[in-house]
Order: structure tokens, then C-alpha cells, then sequence
């Protein structure tokens, strides 16, 4: 766990020296604070790229990961996207070798490129975006569930084209996620409703959609199996929510709606991720029956990492702006202490952290007779 806390603490205080100002090296107008940027986001990125990338057997799924990438050299079935699979195949093929680990190095380079890109161009604070980032699970998640958070990346970088309504790359760049993991799908109607100017009867709708699910909830399940045949007569239609998802939520509602007049009703940005949030929230509420609200849920929530800290920005009493940043930050770290107690755990499963520097290479399942 060492190496995860060293880190978080190291870009984290590294991220506060950024300062988002104007730098074009081709124009020749380097600012010193245009140097410091491009210097500390390029160690940032070097070390939450060679942290994961040098990884070995470290995430739940790395050596069914393995397992599939050994199937797809082999010209095997696999149940995996088909970006996913070729990827894999002109890899192996162009090495000469199964060589998984720049597998995972890809995925994590094009993960950790998306997220960063994506909070350097759209949040109005970086340094806050990028600790809760590090602290709420989105980076040290992505260690183990690969191709998800690649979508997920993708899926929030996508967000400027909805807002520039510049809907061609927007389909694009989902479609292109899609090849890796089909659940981004979902943005393509999730965030141009987000986008919309919601009229009154617009939320009446929406609650009587939210009532729905207490009454059709067979119905809803139907279609999920329909969209996802993997999970029939599996336990993953047992369903479930997250209590800490619905709090966090409700909390960025109150807020919102206390600062909705003056701010959050100023700017089509803010209302997108307003939306976002009352989506996610009514999901965690009355959508607990399905299999893949964690998944749907991700893809609306990660949004806070660019709401909540424009919210806090735009807070005019200075005691009271200074009482909530400290509050958040405190939730922060609190998440980030429950995550890291359970990051031995099946379904997370990135500790103890192995390395290829001093550990040997996993055997695959079919090497060990699976």
C-alpha cells in the first residue's frame, strides 16, 4: 500500500503548483508558468502511467484479462469487445510473443491520457478535479477494471463535444469506446438529455419514469438481459446500490439547489452536469434492481469531478466556501481510506502490488489447468 499513498500524496501536491494559463511553445511564448505546467503534468503522467503499467497479477480481472488475450492469439472465442481483441492480437503478433503486460501498459497510457486531458481542458479547477480523482477511486480502479475505465475516460473527455453540441465527433468518439466496452453506449442518450433544457413537464416525466421501476421492474430486467445475454441466470441480477453514491449525490444536490439561481442556471455547463447528478442520484434510488447500475452510474457521477469544483469556486461568502473545500476534501479522504481498506478484496483486488521489476509472470488459467 505504500507505493499507492506515496504516490496519491506526491501528484496531488505536485497538481497544486498547475495553473491552467495560455502556453504554445510553437508560438514561442513560453511562460515560467506555462514551463511548470507542461514540467509537473508531464511527471504526473509519467508516474501514474509507470505505476500500473509495470504492474503484474495486480487487479481482479488481470489474469482473466490474460486468459482472454491468450484465447484471442489463439483465435479462440472470447466474450471481450472487438477493440479489445484486436488490440491484443497486433500486439502479441507484432512482439512475437504473448506479451500481456504492454497490453495492460496500452490501456493504462490511453486511460490516464483521456482522464487528464479531459480534466485540464474542462475544469475550471484542476488541482481539485485531479484530487478527487486520486481520492475517490477513479485512477486505482482503473488498475483493475481495464477496458471500463478506458471507456469511462472517453466518456468524460466526450463531454466537451455535447456541450459544443459537435455531435459527430461525439458519436465518433463513443462508437470508438465502444469497441472496448459496449456500456458507453449508454452516453449516447444519457448525455445529450443531460444536455437539454429540461422544461417542467420533462421532470414530471422523469419521476414517473423513477416511479416505474417500482412496478416494472421485470419488464426493465428483460431488456438488460437483452442488451448484456452474459448475465442470464447469473447472480449479477441480483442487483444493488451504493449507499456512499446516493449520500454524495444528495449532498451535490442540496448544493446545487442552494447555488442553482445565482450559478448553476447561469451556464448550460453547470446544468449538464446538474442533470448528470439528479440522473444518477434517481438511478442509485429506484433503479437498485439492476444488474449494471454501477456501470450507468459511473458514467453520470464522474461528472462531479468537474461540478463540485466549479460549485466551489463560484461561492461568494468566503467563510462558507472555505467550510465546504475543507468538507469535501475531508469526504475525500474519507472514501479514499475506505477504498484502500478493501483494496485486497475481491472485485477491487489491487494489493499487495506485484511488480515485472521483482516478481515473476503469472501462469495463465489454461498453464494452470483451468
Amino acid at each position: 500500500m505504500a507505493i499507492y499513498l506515496t504516490l496519491t500524496a506526491v501528484v496531488v501536491l505536485l497538481a497544486l503548483l498547475l495553473r491552467q494559463t495560455k502556453f504554445n511553445i510553437g508560438s514561442g511564448t513560453v511562460t515560467r508558468q506555462g514551463a511548470v505546467n507542461a514540467i509537473v503534468l508531464l511527471f504526473i503522467f509519467s508516474a501514474l502511467f509507470w505505476v500500473p503499467a509495470l504492474r503484474v497479477n495486480v487487479g481482479n480481472d488481470y489474469a482473466k484479462y490474460v486468459e482472454f488475450m491468450h484465447l484471442v492469439f489463439s483465435h479462440a472465442y472470447v466474450p471481450t469487445e472487438p477493440g479489445f481483441n484486436a488490440l491484443t492480437y497486433a500486439i502479441y503478433y507484432l512482439c512475437g510473443f504473448e506479451n500481456f503486460i504492454l497490453v495492460f501498459a496500452v490501456f493504462t497510457f490511453f486511460t490516464v491520457l483521456f482522464f487528464m486531458t479531459a480534466m485540464w481542458q474542462q475544469s475550471e479547477w484542476f488541482s481539485f478535479s485531479f484530487m478527487m480523482f486520486m481520492l475517490l477511486g477513479y485512477y486505482f480502479q482503473s488498475i483493475s477494471t481495464v477496458r471500463y475505465y478506458l471507456a469511462l475516460g472517453m466518456a468524460l473527455y466526450s463531454v466537451k463535444f455535447v456541450l459544443k453540441k459537435d455531435w459527430p465527433r461525439f458519436i465518433l468518439l463513443v462508437l470508438i469506446g465502444a469497441l472496448f466496452h459496449k456500456s458507453v453506449l449508454v452516453v449516447l442518450v444519457l448525455y445529450p438529455l443531460a444536455s437539454i433544457k429540461w422544461r417542467r413537464w420533462m421532470y414530471g416525466l422523469f419521476g414517473l419514469m423513477c416511479i416505474s421501476c417500482l412496478f416494472l421492474q421485470d419488464l426493465y430486467l428483460k431488456v438488460v438481459v437483452f442488451l448484456y445475454p452474459s448475465y442470464k441466470d447469473t447472480e449479477y441480477l441480483t442487483g444493488g446500490t451504493s449507499y456512499v453514491s446516493i449520500l454524495r449525490c444528495f449532498l451535490i444536490l442540496v448544493i446545487s439547489l442552494w447555488l442553482f439561481k445565482d450559478v448553476v442556471k447561469t451556464d448550460k455547463r453547470y446544468m449538464f452536469y446538474f442533470h448528470c447528478n439528479i440522473m444518477a442520484l434517481a438511478l442509485y434510488i429506484f433503479g437498485a434492481f439492476l444488474p449494471i447500475i454501477s456501470r450507468i452510474g459511473y458514467y453520470l457521477t464522474v461528472t462531479h469531478i468537474l461540478f463540485i469544483p466549479a460549485l466551489l469556486l463560484h461561492i461568494r461568502d468566503d467563510r462558507k466556501k472555505k467550510l465546504l473545500t475543507v468538507f469535501t476534501v475531508l469526504f475525500c479522504l474519507g472514501y479514499f481510506v475506505l477504498y484502500m481498506r478493501g483494496a485486497s478484496a475481491d472485485g477491487v483486488r489491487i494489493l499487495p502490488y506485484k511488480t515485472i521489476l521483482f516478481d515473476e509472470m503469472p501462469l495463465t488459467l489454461s498453464e494452470r489447468g483451468y
